[in-house]
């Protein structure tokens, strides 16, 4: 590239104005290689049928069962039962999703709960990837959140026993400017037709592929058809994410989005699942284009250096938003990680809830974060060596 070309480029680049473009647009970039195509393909295909239309589900039942179950008030608990206080953070914690975790942390700002809980539920939560693991591993998700819970009682308990409850609480809170996507009336009409075109026939695709249906024994290939199905819909979801916010920081790319406004069920579900879904197609693609063009077996490389992997998972896991750990979660449900660092990343993330505790408490974010790191370095290396 010369020096002109790159010149005229570069501010092309930078004028984009909706910045997840990239990720949809590498992923076509990657279709125009003969070499990478059909992998590529069948990495989108996998996400979709296997993952996303599973994550819709889990998440539906989940936003219905919430309804049914509006979350405790933590204020109200401490007031009454204050010896429950911890306990009950640490289950909002663990309810998947970073809604329990964001209530928490808000409250504390607000001198309605203590640091210890703080510590508890961000020690508890998964935040969005939960989701995906109770939608594709649902013992293991299971296990995870008890362990959450267990973990993050334990360690608020402690932390309220060394510190005063009302340890590191900002005096002057302002509030804070939740992003809002930007997707039109039209946009969010075109995905509600998309989902309900899309849905029931992905998802019994999805159940058939669950218990290893040969579609080529139906109809000669099937199969082949069927991936293309399945790509065309994450890309769909790919491009629907990339088009709802402008993408302008970190944060927009690696936190869900705030509900639209006004708020809709189906919307919320489908931003959520539009989220974790393009999280995972770049955990699917860059896997396979690693191990396509540099030859590079992950899963061995963790075999031979296993003692790193919970290291590993904790140290994303100190990362803010719920992408990266999506991340995580993909590669252990594809055998890639053993389940050590699974289990560290899930103790040390905080989810998006690290976003309004940098914005609201900047002080107590940071110890709560690093208090959340010391059990998950316990737990993540006791599954390693008991494993």
């Amino acid at each position: 590239m010369n020096q002109s070309t790159a010149n005229t480029l570069i501010p092309a680049i930078r004028s984009i104005q909706y910045k997840r473009l990239f990720i949809p647009l590498c992923l076509l970039s990657l279709l125009m290689s003969d070499v990478l195509r059909p992998i590529i393909i069948q990495s989108l295909s996998d996400a979709f049928l296997q993952v996303t239309v599973f994550v819709a589900a889990t998440l539906g039942i989940y936003y219905f069962l919430l309804d049914k179950f509006p979350q405790l008030d933590l204020s109200y608990v401490r007031e009454k039962s204050p010896h429950l206080e911890v306990p009950v953070a640490a289950i909002l914690g663990a309810l998947p999703g970073c809604g329990g975790a964001i209530i928490v942390v808000t409250q504390f700002t607000k001198k309605q709960a203590s640091f210890g809980s703080v510590v508890a539920v961000l020690t508890a939560t998964m935040g969005d990837a939960a989701f995906l693991l109770l939608a594709t591993r649902p013992l293991e998700g299971a296990i995870i959140l008890i362990m959450g819970i267990i973990v993050g009682i334990v360690s608020g308990i402690i932390v309220n026993a060394i510190h005063p409850a009302d340890y590191l609480q900002p005096s002057n809170v302002k509030e804070n400017n939740v992003h809002q996507p930007h997707s039109s009336p039209n946009a969010q009409r075109l995905n509600r037709t998309f989902w309900r075109v899309w849905m029931i026939p992905s998802l019994c695709i999805g159940i058939l592929l669950a218990f290893q249906y040969d579609f080529d024994e139906l109809a000669v290939q099937l199969s082949e058809y069927i991936a293309y199905f399945g790509a065309i819909g994450a890309l769909f979801v790919v491009f629907s994410w990339a088009l709802s916010s402008k993408g302008e920081n970190y944060q927009q790319f690696a936190a869900e989005d705030a509900p639209n406004i006004p708020y809709s069920k189906f919307n919320k579900i489908m931003q959520d699942t539009h989220f974790v879904t393009t999280w995972v197609v770049v955990a699917f693609v860059v896997y396979e284009v690693i191990m396509t063009v540099f030859a590079i077996d992950l899963g061995a490389w963790f075999i031979h250096y296993g003692f790193l992997a919970p290291l590993i998972g904790l140290l994303i896991g100190l990362l803010p938003g719920c992408g990266p750990q999506i991340l995580v979660t993909t590669l252990y449900i594809n055998g890639i990680i053993p389940f050590s660092a699974l289990a560290a990343n899930a103790i040390s993330n905080d989810g998006d809830a690290l976003f309004p505790a940098i914005a609201l408490a900047p002080k107590a974010a940071v110890v709560a974060t690093l208090y959340s790191a010391i059990p998950a370095l316990i737990v993540g290396y006791g599954v390693y060596w008991l494993g």
